[in-house]
């Protein structure tokens, strides 16, 4: 018997929205999940320009460092799937379903850290603190993931254990990932939702903390991993799909609390090193000069600003000095 209030799941028809023909034959799908996934990244760059602009970044310089991060976050989301399924690509298949991505497999995982050398690329070719991209892009990275999971949600794929719970999610018996042995009519977790629901909360939880304190200098990233890393490895664990295990425990979980381990680590280290506001988002000697800037090139922090300098120690009281006669100004 049905829920009063179950969650059913979208028609198969709504998986793929157009098939395009091509001349030498075959189509090119556009699948409902790859638009989804496509609409957050638009979110997620919209979000990030406008909080990096009124910082004083150059406006559309969150383009120039989200296409590296796209680009290596896709391959390394990848890369991270088949290595966490090894079973599915290397035990009697052929070795090209590696490469075929059309067919399904990416790791938000895999992805994070891929997009994280790309930001790390881009901040270099540009000037911004890596730091300071990942603390504005930290809100917009989780409503890029809240409105990625509803392509899980539209493939029918990657919900929760089997619930009693009136908002259970619908899953067709003939479905290949309905666990065997369980009657029609089971209804599961919508672990899509609840991921849903965690991401918005804590995009709007790091907005609020961020005009109640200070949360520059990577500690709204530290905030992000923690958040984020909290709610996963819940969502995670209560998932039917296969996955690989480490020590008894899915890998994914292994790699939430590393997320966590790694945000509280960022937030006392960066409390205590930068106790000030961030002049400027740009490494020092590479502001841009621009009638919106918020500050002049001649304009630095007390202390260094690199993150290179942030490794080797010290600390932030948040003053700025007049330096111009020490440097050239920036072009």
């Amino acid at each position: 018997m049905i829920a009063p209030f179950s969650i059913p799941s979208p028609d198969e028809a709504w998986r793929i929205l157009w098939e395009i023909p091509l001349p030498w034959g075959g189509v090119i799908a556009i699948h409902t999940y790859a638009l989804c996934i496509l609409l957050g990244m638009v979110l997620a760059v919209i979000i990030t320009s406008r909080r990096l602009t009124t910082r004083g970044a150059e406006p559309g310089v969150v383009l120039d460092i989200a296409l590296w991060a796209v680009l290596l976050g896709i391959i390394g989301a990848r890369v991270y799937h088949v290595l966490t399924h090894p079973a599915d690509y290397f035990e009697g298949q052929e070795w090209w379903r590696v490469f075929a991505i059309a067919e399904g497999g990416i790791a938000i995982y895999g992805s994070l850290l891929g997009g994280a050398v790309g930001v790390f690329i881009g901040c270099k070719q540009t000037g911004i603190r890596f730091l300071s991209f990942a603390d504005a892009l930290a809100p917009g990275l989780l409503v890029a993931q809240a409105t990625g999971r509803l392509g899980n949600w539209f493939n029918h794929e990657l919900f929760g254990m089997p619930t009693d719970l009136p908002w259970g999610l619908e899953i067709d018996s003939a479905n290949p990932a309905f666990p065997a042995g369980l009657p029609d009519g089971t209804l599961f977790h919508p672990t899509f939702l609840y991921e849903i629901i965690w991401n918005l909360a804590g995009a709007a939880l790091i907005i609020f903390l961020g005009r109640k304190i200070n949360l520059r200098w990577g500690k709204a990233f530290a905030v992000y991993l923690i958040w984020y890393g909290l709610g996963r490895s819940f969502f995670e664990s209560i998932r039917v799909d296969p996955s690989e295990m480490f020590l008894g425990i899915r890998v994914n979980v292994w790699a939430s609390f590393a997320a966590i381990l790694l945000g509280i680590v960022i937030f006392v280290v960066q409390s205590r090193r930068h106790t000030g506001d961030e002049p400027t988002p740009y490494e020092p000697g590479r502001e841009w000069k621009g009638a919106d800037a918020e500050v002049d090139s001649d304009e630095t922090e007390s202390d260094s600003d690199s993150l290179d300098d942030d490794v080797e120690g010290g600390n932030d009281t948040g003053e700025t000095a007049a330096t111009s006669s020490s440097r050239s100004p920036s072009p």
